[in-house]
């Protein structure tokens, strides 16, 4: 056998030995991934089952006011806002409200808009299931287009919390930065 031809048939053995390591390794995470959550709490399937049961029951006797806010981080080419100011709504059931954004800029554009919720520390009880700033939203020249966002406040949200603010900010692409070549 020549020197090549060794080497040929070390190699094919070192990456069949990768390529069985790699099948065993990926076997190997979900226990692995159990141990972890087991370990830290995150992930933890028994806690997620607990939250999926309290939005199974709403909270019918509270109530929380969503208020919405709407800004444009560029002036003129676009007219962004809510069509409706505020809420109500009991912690526990699932909410839809709609955006509407207005091309303005003269050309088809792409824009994409960036969520905020105050106060910060209620960001962890407030999911949003659907929402128009997951993605970027490309528009026809003066097109008008509702967007909607769909949420659930958390059951578990501090009782002392009863307002809770979600402003989305709407950034034209053309006011990115661009990259340094």
């Amino acid at each position: 056998m020549t020197d090549f031809k060794r080497a040929n048939l070390s190699m094919t053995w070192k990456l069949l030995a990768i390529a069985l390591g790699a099948f065993g390794f990926g076997f190997a995470l979900v226990p692995l991934y159990n141990v972890l959550c087991s370990v830290t709490g995150y992930g933890d399937q028994t806690k997620l089952l607990q939250r999926v049961k309290a939005i199974e029951h709403p909270d019918p006797s509270r109530t929380v006011t969503i208020e919405f806010l709407a800004d444009v981080a560029s002036s003129g080419g676009w007219d962004f806002r809510p069509v409706v100011r505020t809420i109500e709504v009991h912690p526990g059931q699932i909410y839809s409200a709609e955006f509407i954004a207005h091309n303005l800029t003269g050309h088809a554009s792409t824009a994409q808009a960036v969520p905020n919720i105050a106060p910060s520390m209620v960001a962890a009880y407030f999911h949003k299931t659907e929402c128009f700033c997951f993605s970027p939203q490309h528009f026809a020249l003066n097109e008008e287009r509702k967007m909607p966002v769909r949420f659930i406040v958390d059951p578990a949200l501090p009782k002392h919390v009863d307002r809770i603010t979600l402003a989305y900010t709407f950034y034209d692409e053309s006011s990115r930065v661009s990259s340094a070549r």
